[in-house]
């Protein structure tokens, strides 16, 4: 298959990444949960990275509900996939320094940090939701960030998440299989 037939055959069998979007409106819930809580901000800070943990198994589950091919074994391009999100782990490592630095930040970061790591899905998936929201995110959370509580911003992250979702399920319909 030529690489043009490989990032389409991605973008179908696993249907441009949504179960992991829809993964994330759950974990945006929970974070936003842990942020109307009243506790100190850096225990909010540790239950928020708590709260992330369960992402691949929610999308795991996610695309039997919803008839993803989650591994995609026999397209090479899946390897890179998982090396767009694997790279996003480095990144973490600022939210941990932003932990401890300037706490009532930190999910500031987180969510640039998450924005910021879908744009290469956007050449992968061939989307444009993925190639304009992972610009739109970060600037979106950084002004919000900069300007309102932590709760504020995991609001807007779910509705952002939400619309994602859903542009994401209009472009599947579009998507014609090989």
């Amino acid at each position: 298959m030529s690489l043009q037939e490989l990032r389409i055959d991605c973008a179908v069998k696993q249907k441009k990444g949504l179960h992991f979007i829809l993964a994330s409106v759950i974990i945006w819930c929970a974070i936003l949960t842990v942020h109307l809580l009243n506790l100190p901000i850096l225990t909010k800070n540790l239950f928020t990275f708590c709260c992330t943990a369960p992402l691949v198994p929610l999308a795991f589950f996610i695309s039997k509900m919803i008839k993803v091919d989650f591994q995609n074994k026999d397209n090479p391009l899946t390897n890179l996939g998982i090396l767009f999100s694997v790279n996003q782990i480095l990144y973490l490592l600022i939210a941990m320094w932003i932990y401890a630095a300037i706490p009532e930040k930190m999910l500031m970061i987180i969510a640039i940090v998450f924005g910021a790591h879908l744009m290469p899905y956007g050449w992968l998936y061939r989307s444009k939701t993925y190639m304009v929201l992972s610009v739109v995110i970060p600037i979106v959370a950084l002004i919000v960030g900069l300007n309102f509580q932590p709760f504020v911003l995991a609001i807007i992250m779910i509705v952002i998440e939400i619309i994602f979702s859903l542009c994401l399920i209009y472009e599947n319909k579009k998507l014609q299989p090989l």
